[in-house]
């Protein structure tokens, strides 16, 4: 059976903790994982390395798949996002949020079952900001066809592959008539050349925000560019119970990273309390991953097996404190390790 290196930036905060707990998950559910450990964030910066350091980023290239822990981004200054370096490093143009109502979890919302698709390279994420005089700051959003396009097939490609219904584009085109009406021809160039079997629509951010916390049952996927994807990713995210019960991943061409999109919560780092379901479910979907591309039944096997095991633990009221249960991060995992089957 092959073994799949795979690299391990444990992060910053909880970041250790939910990133052991995590590994025994995988180990004892006989995932054909060898990890390679390195440092992102405030962990690097710590070792007098950068934050995003160069021996990371060729370990990912060179292996082709990462597993991440949350790691530090400070507000309104100090070090640039190491999120938002990966990204633009490895090209992980294709963020993936899978948003789904969790056993024993119990929400407003019942049946929600989400995956929204973002695109990762772009927007007003570009961090093309200058200060015109003194008082007045500009930030430019940045659109290309080639990328519009590529996130476009990814997302009808995806539909396609996991037998998706519907893809819903939120967009505001009717003020940047430019850069998201570019964002908008190529999705629906993409849909009619390549992709009629998938239902398409488009909507107004705004109002599709609306719909959304409304009925989110009327919507199956969405497309979105990069900064209303981070935020939409989130709401969607506070359907089912916050951050600590979605996985994420970010995928490019070559290389992906999955990782666990809640923060490094310092203030409880150390203390055993933290939630480690959201890095379990990223690394599902990073199993998941290597099963699709790498043709290796034992990754689906364990990912299968991890997955219900967690579903399973929450549904008989294993939660930790963030979930208004009692359990810590190691006694969620044994948990989840008790209702390993198979």
């Amino acid at each position: 059976m092959p073994v799949h290196q795979v690299v391990l930036i444990a992060g910053d905060g909880i970041g250790p903790e939910v990133a052991a707990a995590t590994r025994r998950v995988l180990e004892k559910a006989d995932a054909p994982i060898q990890w390679e450990e390195h440092r992102a964030g405030l962990s690097a910066l710590e070792k007098g390395m950068t934050v995003l350091p160069e021996s990371t980023l060729d370990a990912i290239i060179q292996r082709g798949v990462a597993l991440k822990g949350p790691c530090t981004t400070p507000v309104g200054g100090g070090f640039t996002s190491v999120n938002v370096g990966l990204r633009k490093r490895l090209n992980l143009y294709a963020a993936v949020r899978p948003v789904r109502s969790m056993p024993g979890v119990p929400t407003r919302f019942e049946g929600v079952d989400l995956v929204i698709i973002r695109e990762n390279t772009e927007g007003l994420y570009s961090g093309v900001e200058n200060e015109l005089t003194q008082g007045v700051v500009m930030s430019m959003k940045v659109a290309t066809e080639a990328a519009c396009s590529r996130i476009a097939h990814w997302a009808f490609r995806y539909a396609t592959q996991r037998k998706r219904r519907k893809i819903t584009v939120f967009h505001k085109a009717n003020i940047m008539k430019i850069t998201d009406g570019l964002f908008l021809r190529c999705a629906r160039r993409e849909h009619q050349r390549d992709y009629p079997n998938i239902e398409y629509e488009e909507l107004i951010i705004d109002a599709g925000c609306m719909k959304m916390v409304q009925n989110p049952g009327q919507f199956d996927m969405l497309l979105l560019e990069n900064l209303y994807g981070d935020v939409v990713s989130d709401l969607c995210a506070g359907l089912v119970g916050g951050l600590g019960v979605v996985p994420g991943a970010n995928i490019g061409d070559q290389q992906a990273v999955f990782e666990a999109v809640h923060g490094s919560a310092p203030d409880i780092a150390g203390k055993g309390v933290a939630n480690p379901l959201a890095l379990i479910m990223s690394a599902v979907m990073m199993l998941n991953h290597l099963a699709d591309t790498r043709d290796d039944n034992a990754c689906r096997a364990a990912a299968g097996k991890i997955k219900a095991a967690y579903d399973q633990a929450l549904a008989d009221g294993c939660k930790t404190r963030d979930l208004g249960g009692e359990m810590g991060t190691e006694s969620f995992a044994d948990a989840v390790i008790d209702r390993l089957k198979g």
